[in-house]
């Protein structure tokens, strides 16, 4: 069974690296927001995905990627399994991610202080 996944979507946060101990391992960590419309309910709404790009590619997402950029993203869900403490009991959590093998920027970068693109006409749709 193949698990591959492409989304499109906006940086929601800049992108942090996170080395593990002594080995020369990174991960860098970043969210995106993909636009989700409901006929339903006849209004948009934001879905945030956490992703993992390790190492070498999380190198050159730390260089290119910012916050509020739109980026094509492709790579493979995995779920993140965690405890936490809720209420003095621990629970654990799985939580989706997707681990990053390839990526594509797409529309303009984003120039001013918050991160969002400096377009005349940006549309609902285009913020995150």
């Amino acid at each position: 069974m193949n698990n591959q996944l492409t989304i499109i979507g906006r940086v929601g946060q800049a992108p942090r690296a996170v080395n593990f101990g002594d080995t020369n391992n990174k991960v860098v960590k970043f969210s995106l927001g993909v636009t989700e419309f409901s006929s339903k309910k006849d209004e948009e709404s934001t879905l945030w995905i956490d992703v993992d790009a390790w190492n070498g590619l999380g190198d050159r997402v730390m260089q290119t990627v910012t916050k509020g950029r739109e980026v094509m993203l492709m790579g493979r869900l995995a779920i993140n399994s965690y405890t936490k403490e809720v209420d003095g009991r621990t629970v654990e959590v799985h939580k989706p991610i997707m681990k990053l093998t390839s990526f594509h920027l797409c529309g303009p970068k984003p120039s001013s202080a918050d991160g969002t693109a400096d377009i005349s006409k940006k549309s609902s749709r285009q913020s995150a």
